[in-house]
């Protein structure tokens, strides 16, 4: 069998790139070094157009007038300033009331307020007592006199009141403002009420309201006979059973 030549012919790469000229083909236009490629949508858009879009988007609607907002809480400057005037007014009322007449101050809020209660005393009464439950039967005050004096002419007065049957007192001392330490006088009381002879006399003493001298002043309560070491021991032995 004779071997027959193929009909198909290979051409070389010479005859390609002939081939290629005699077609011309476009070449391809490949962006320069550094620069990129433009895409569509970083092409420049056309105002008139971007205008007539606009137009037609916004074709039949109706502009809202000024006057047809509703408005519905106050401005906040005009709120806050017309509850902030009420406040003031009504600090200054209650400033002027209690310059004027000692309204809304109170003794037991201040750290000058002082209280006691003797033994087997209810904590509780001496808010009755402040409360101003107990009337008062007697006073002395010991402005202007020296530790001294003072705890004589108390001694005399405390005497005097259990001897009577006087149960609530008010004792006069003063706050002490001018002493360039400590109130003199007003420690002293408390002292003679707490650790003195007179304390097995006291039921409880809280300082005064406004009215009978506030701070500078103390309200004692006193029993009609002395707590003794007898009575001591007895409540005890009955707690213990």
């Amino acid at each position: 069998m004779k071997n027959t030549k193929s009909s198909t012919r290979f051409k070389s790469f010479k005859d390609l790139r002939a081939l290629l000229e005699s077609k011309a083909l476009p070449p391809r236009c490949l962006p320069r070094r550094n620069q990129m490629p433009v895409r569509d949508k970083e092409v420049a858009s056309d105002p008139e157009s971007e205008s007539r879009l606009f137009q037609e988007a916004m074709d039949g609607v109706v502009p809202i007038r000024h006057n047809q907002f509703t408005n519905l809480a106050p401005p906040p400057n005009q709120t806050n300033g017309a509850q902030r005037q009420e406040a003031d007014s009504d600090t200054l009322n209650r400033l002027h009331n209690l310059v004027n007449n000692g309204e809304g101050f109170v003794v037991s809020d201040t750290p000058e307020y002082r209280e006691g209660v003797g033994y087997n005393v209810h904590p509780r009464i001496t808010k009755h007592l402040h409360g101003g439950q107990f009337s008062i039967q007697a006073d002395i005050d010991l402005h202007g006199l020296t530790a001294q004096q003072a705890v004589e002419d108390l001694e005399v007065f405390f005497k005097e009141a259990v001897t009577t049957g006087k149960r609530a007192v008010l004792i006069v001392h003063g706050r002490g403002l001018s002493s360039p330490q400590k109130p003199v006088l007003k420690n002293k009381v408390y002292e003679w009420l707490t650790s003195g002879p007179w304390r097995k006399w006291v039921i409880a003493f809280t300082s005064a309201r406004a009215v009978d001298g506030g701070a500078g002043a103390t309200y004692v309560l006193l029993r009609q006979r002395p707590i003794t070491k007898r009575f001591r021991k007895k409540v005890v032995k009955n707690r213990q059973h």
